[in-house]
């Protein structure tokens, strides 16, 4: 705003009493939609989804450049099956909080990997993660790079999977995904040291476990794959690893 616009609305104030009455009815519209995104969100996860789209509507009357109210009917929209309009309201939301909100750009970039545009999610995953005010940009970075293998690009998914690493080396979740995407690229001695890492940073789980032995299959290293099978039948008896370790057996009789 420029200082003669100051200058003048300094005036106007100074004479016209009303415009503050006016500042504050919109401050008021502006914590009544506040209150009515919560509650939005509040009805949403109780499954009430009537009461909540109809909080979230009155929160977008009362405020629409409110960029919690357009996260909430993001989020709202989402849940009543309505892609086309709950996409609109995440990029609103995005729009209005811009890079310094990355909350904003980090819920419209799940929407977007999970419904929309995996490319444009990646977008926005990167430019959370490039925000000052992210204080878990190794997040950002690894949910990029889920975004971009859904996507069939393994080498984009690697390299935001390193950058995540870069950030937090004990991360588990992009330690599991670089050894399953090296396993799959047919490089099992890197994949091997990435699952390692995994099952020293987090507990394991029959995902891990199961591709730790598919990785030392294809490494030909017979003792190590026959560890890991064993602690599938051991650990995790009843999972569905366990049921594909069983049939691979069955079948190899």
């Amino acid at each position: 705003m420029s200082r003669r616009a100051l200058v003048v609305g300094a005036v106007v104030l100074s004479l016209c009493a009303p415009v503050a009455g006016a500042q504050d009815k919109q401050s008021e519209r502006q914590k009544a939609a506040a209150v009515n995104a919560e509650l939005a969100i509040t009805y949403m996860k109780q499954d009430n989804l009537r009461a909540a789209r109809e909080k979230v509507d009155r929160a977008l009357e009362q405020d629409p450049r409110s960029v919690q109210a357009q996260m909430a009917a993001g989020f709202v929209y989402d849940r009543l099956g309505e892609d086309k309009k709950a996409g609109a309201h995440f990029e609103q939301a995005v729009k209005l909080g811009g890079k310094d909100n990355p909350e904003a750009l980090n819920n419209a970039a799940v929407f977007q990997c999970r419904k929309g545009s995996k490319k444009r999610g990646e977008e926005l995953f990167l430019q959370a993660a490039a925000s000052p005010l992210y204080r878990t940009p190794e997040v950002a970075f690894a949910n990029a790079g889920h975004c971009a293998r859904d996507d069939a690009r393994p080498k984009d998914a690697e390299r935001y999977f390193r950058a995540a690493l870069a950030r937090r080396p004990d991360m588990p979740d992009p330690l599991l995904a670089l050894a399953g995407l090296l396993h799959e690229a047919g490089n099992d001695m890197q994949a091997r040291a990435f699952v390692q890492r995994y099952h020293e940073a987090a507990a394991a789980t029959p995902q891990s476990v199961w591709l730790g032995y598919l990785i030392e299959t294809g490494a030909a290293d017979a003792v190590a794959a026959e560890e890991y099978a064993r602690r599938l039948r051991m650990e995790f008896p009843t999972s569905a690893e366990a049921a594909l370790l069983f049939e691979r057996e069955r079948e190899s009789r």
